[in-house]
């Protein structure tokens, strides 16, 4: 029986859009509101606690009550609350992080743009790209290559690369230019006896293909995670990258790593191209790099991009584009003390420490028998579900079998998310301990059980 709707929730349901809802049932059953946090626990507004196995939405590294956060940013809404980098301006905070951001970064990185989202880091590389090319006096050499379920934003442009159904269907997507390519799954993807690096090997023999039936003249970049988080934290098979980036060095095509979840310690190492031997031409980070608490994101670009811009910018008068928000002086600020956190307290050695925990837990839940894969890397991690374990079929969707899972557990007091393809979702802040995760994953075995019950009932 459904809970009776409170009065904030009427008020949200009459004037709140919500994005990733399904709009008609939110009319019925109205909102959770979450009021407060602290450490790794959220509180709803009738003080039900909840273990963020989320991490929000990939992104609260450090918890939810880090006080030298808060006091960075109340110390420089005191001293400049806005200014902007446009026509030569700057500020301490910029400066200070972009230098800082540049010691972290993966080489051969050496400047970094700022924005407010990952979305928009996304379509600005695009942007950057083509600029670049018509530079090079490669006017046809526009088209970006992404992986069918990655994850790349919601603009326009970076929905277009973002190859997931629900984000295209009835959005006009993707636009021209935007083409795709296989998904790195080896679960779900994968034919039968083939080998992980037999299995990397076809699709980067796939991707040659591709880039020859378009025209190496006319593609651009390929842009991957290296792990694909939203599309079903999906890690790549053995050798992968390294057979990718053979191919792309083949025909001039720029190797775009969208770091946006997996930066920041999140593999186990401080960037996931690090963890899988990727070599980027330019980087996308956001979400970890503030640990969620104001909106920034960077692009970072190597020496090679910068110089064509600088060349371009010099012929048009000035590099044509910018962002109101973009080198926000708070929300620098705020990044800028992360990132001493990180360091100061060794947060990725603590990863470190706990990861092996995390992804024994995470393995135990392939005795299920509506579990296919538990898979993941560092500190995230994901459950396949399945109807039939030997022949890797999905649930139907009506069944809603991934829905049931994260639904049971939210009433037991975790939040992870059901993400396509009956995949749940787990990234819970980097500060989590070892008892904290025995705390997730006793939590979520229950939600699996309840819902292994009642989909064998409904069978």
């Amino acid at each position: 029986m459904n809970k009776p709707i409170s009065e904030t929730q009427k008020k949200d349901i009459a004037h709140a859009l919500h994005p990733y809802t399904n709009l008609a049932a939110h009319e019925e059953q109205g909102p959770l509101v979450i009021s407060r946090g602290e450490g790794v626990y959220v509180w709803d507004d009738q003080d039900n606690r909840y273990l963020e196995g989320l991490g929000g939405l990939w992104c609260v590294s450090l918890g939810f009550s880090e006080p030298r956060l808060a006091q960075a940013a109340a110390d420089q809404f005191a001293a400049l609350p806005y200014s902007h980098t446009f026509a030569h301006r700057s500020t301490e905070p910029v400066i200070a992080l972009s230098e800082k951001l540049m010691e972290v970064a993966p080489k051969p990185m050496t400047k970094a743009f700022f924005l407010s989202s990952g979305s928009e880091a996304i379509d600005a590389m695009i942007r950057f790209t083509w600029y670049y090319n018509n530079g090079r006096g490669l006017p046809k050499k526009k088209k970006i290559i992404s992986r069918k379920r990655g994850y790349h934003g919601v603009t326009v442009a970076g929905g277009s690369l973002t190859a997931i159904p629900l984000m295209q269907n009835d959005f006009d997507l993707p636009l021209d230019r935007m083409i795709h390519t296989d998904t790195a799954g080896y679960y779900r993807y994968s034919e039968t006896g083939e080998t992980e690096e037999a299995f990397a090997t076809r699709l980067a023999d796939n991707l040659e293909q591709l880039i020859l039936k378009e025209g190496p003249d006319t593609v651009a970049a390929f842009v991957a995670e290296p792990v694909m988080g939203a599309g079903g934290v999906m890690t790549p098979p053995a050798t992968y990258f390294e057979k990718i980036q053979a191919v792309l060095r083949k025909y001039d095509v720029l190797m775009v790593a969208d770091e946006v979840i997996c930066g920041f310690g999140r593999t186990g190492n401080m960037w996931g191209s690090e963890t899988y031997g990727i070599q980027p031409d330019m980087v996308t980070c956001a979400k970890q790099l503030s640990s969620g608490y104001l909106p920034i994101s960077a692009l970072m670009i190597s020496d090679k991009i910068y110089d064509v811009l600088k060349s371009q910018s010099k012929k048009h008068g000035a590099l044509g584009m910018g962002y109101t928000y973009g080198g926000h002086p708070v929300s620098c600020a705020v990044a800028l003390e992360t990132l001493k956190i990180y360091e100061e307290r060794n947060i990725l050695g603590h990863v470190r420490s706990v990861a092996p925990h995390f992804q024994g837990r995470l393995a135990e839940f392939g005795a299920s028998p509506i579990v296919g894969e538990a898979r993941g890397v560092g500190l995230i991690g994901a459950l396949e579900l399945v109807m039939d374990k030997s022949t890797r079929d999905q649930y139907p969707p009506e069944a809603k079998a991934g829905a049931q899972v994260a639904a049971a557990a939210l009433a037991k007091g975790l939040i992870v998310r059901a993400l396509p393809g009956d995949v749940i979702g787990i990234c819970p802040p980097l500060i989590i301990t070892k008892a904290q995760i025995d705390e997730l994953f006793d939590l979520l075995a229950l939600a699996v059980s309840e819902t292994e019950n009642l989909l064998m009932k409904a069978a």
